[in-house]
């Protein structure tokens, strides 16, 4: 018996935890990022974007500055 295609999916294709999509909003609150950043993000993704992509490209000032 042979299985399909669709029903088989390859490890490289299936959605890791970081693929999940997540609330800019959500992320923000949870990593702590300043509201200016927070604004960043959203004009750059919108409301939701992948862990991948916000981790890359978000970024806290210290609070020791």
């Amino acid at each position: 018996m042979v299985r399909s295609q669709e029903a088989k999916m390859d490890d490289a294709e299936r959605p890791g935890p970081s693929d999940q999509l997540w609330s800019v909003f959500e992320f923000a609150r949870r990593y702590r990022l300043a509201k200016r950043e927070e604004n960043r993000l959203l004009m750059l993704y919108g409301p939701t974007a992948s862990l991948r992509d916000l981790l890359a490209n978000a970024s806290r000032h210290s609070l020791m500055s």
